[in-house]
């Protein structure tokens, strides 16, 4: 009888061995309770077939499995026509994988390079504009809560570097967001929920340990584009020196972060107060006017952070606009002379008059401000 027992309590151990969430699956449930994510919700997984988009969908098919969380999933995978034949066989192997776990396969083909060509923008932009917008009428017409991508620790070193090597402020060595609402005021959220903890190896392992083959896109290894090169060049050369430099990187981008949203809220605080003409508005985005003198008395760090945020509500985004235009808007705000006018990328203007900072829309911000249309970051 006592043998029997035992064997029962075996029986029930080795049901509960089979339950246990692997270790890349527990991080991933930390992570997104860390990031205070619905448990319950319906969400869109951007997954390209690759390891990382693999690993996050596997990862988050084991959580609900397991019971953890409770979604409802679409899977969105958009086929970029850059690699012809190639491109299009990772669709079809998505939208296999996806029948296959039992979820909903939204895809669609669009052609980047035509649109590059038409905008004048590099490949990288187009491409990763056309996603973002593809992913968010996915998450439209489906009602989800979440937008789930699969950027990781690698990613994120990559971006700041690359940002680093143009040129950037404390936003751009704060990197990428790993949540955030889609667009402002929006209740969709984007969010990363492997970007601070995963590496590219934590994907490729957990990817074989489910015994799942993920696609490998030869565009990565094409140095040609600058992340490729910073991948393989830059990183390894880094390493060399500190064999921990891409968390190194992601600590720096997260403290950043901290100081850039404090930041920003007293820039957000310093346009309320500079609400210069409390009638005329652009839509839902604020104030086309600022008063000179709050601005003008205001640290300059903390002035040119309101200057850029009151510019993007005003002209949709920041596109094409430096650091020269935004002192060239600065040296506004000083003198007496009234009538000087500032063109920006794109035809809008600001002028100085009558005490104020006056924001004129051009043809392309005007366009924004009636669809309302904000592109992510």
């Amino acid at each position: 009888m006592a043998k029997k027992v035992l064997r029962a309590g075996g029986a029930k151990r080795k049901a509960e061995g089979k339950l246990r969430l692997s270790e890349f699956a527990r991080a991933l449930l930390r992570e997104w309770n860390k990031l205070h994510l619905p448990l319950d919700a319906r969400a869109v997984i951007a997954v390209s077939g690759g390891a990382d988009s693999l690993a996050l969908l596997l990862g988050v098919n084991e959580l609900i499995g397991a019971k953890k969380l409770k979604l409802k999933i679409f899977v969105a995978h958009l086929d970029h026509g850059l690699r012809k034949e190639t491109s299009r066989a990772d669709a079809r192997w998505v939208a296999s994988l996806g029948k296959q776990l039992g979820y909903v396969v939204i895809s669609r083909r669009v052609n980047v390079a035509a649109q590059a060509s038409k905008t004048g923008d590099n490949l990288e932009q187009v491409a990763r504009r056309a996603r973002y917008k593809f992913l968010a009428e996915v998450a439209q017409n489906r009602r989800a809560e979440i937008l789930l991508t699969a950027h990781t620790m690698d990613d994120q070193a990559e971006t700041i570097l690359l940002n680093l090597l143009r040129g950037t402020g404390m936003d751009g060595l704060a990197g990428i967001d790993a949540v955030r609402p889609m667009e402002k005021g929006s209740k969709l959220l984007l969010a990363r929920p492997l970007l601070s903890w995963a590496r590219r190896k934590d994907t490729e392992s957990y990817c074989r340990l489910r015994a799942f083959e993920f696609r490998v896109d030869e565009m990565n290894a094409n140095e040609k584009f600058a992340r490729v090169r910073v991948r393989r060049q830059l990183l390894p050369l880094m390493e060399s020196f500190n064999p921990k430099i891409t968390e190194g990187l992601a600590r720096t981008a997260e403290l950043l972060r901290e100081d850039s949203e404090a930041l920003t809220g007293a820039a957000t605080r310093l346009i309320e107060l500079a609400n210069g003409s409390g009638e005329k508005k652009s839509g839902r985005k604020g104030s086309l006017s600022l008063s000179l003198d709050l601005l003008s008395q205001a640290q300059p760090a903390l002035r040119r952070r309101a200057l850029r945020q009151w510019i993007r509500e005003c002209r949709g985004d920041l596109r094409r606009v430096e650091r020269i235009h935004i002192l060239a808007v600065e040296s506004l705000l000083f003198g007496n002379r009234g009538g000087r006018t500032i063109e920006l990328p794109g035809g809008s203007k600001i002028s100085r008059k009558s005490g104020l900072l006056q924001f004129v829309p051009g043809p392309r911000s005007a366009h924004l401000l009636r669809t309302g249309s904000v592109k992510p970051a």
